[in-house]
């Protein structure tokens, strides 16, 4: 089930370079495992103030696009794996 976009983007500011300290957490996570998660692998604090801003109804987010839907994935990037 996917859930709807749950941040309070005006007090969040996501750029690719924060997003990505999140790309290996243990998904899917509640907001305090992504909180904790964050400070153990040293992400900058931005990360974290960010990860605070988040609505928090107890359920886990199933991936980094349920928190910044801009996000850019694999099919964002015209690359051609496969030609390489």
């Amino acid at each position: 089930m996917h859930k709807k976009y749950k941040s309070n983007s005006k007090n969040m500011y996501w750029t690719l370079e924060l997003a990505s300290h999140l790309e290996d957490a243990p998904w899917p996570a509640t907001k305090d495992e992504l909180i904790d998660y964050a400070i153990r692998s040293g992400a900058p604090v931005e990360v974290i103030e960010n990860l605070q801003a988040l609505e928090d109804d107890g359920e886990p987010y199933e991936n980094i696009e349920e928190i910044w839907p801009d996000y850019p994935t694999k099919d964002d990037f015209f690359f051609n794996e496969d030609e390489y």
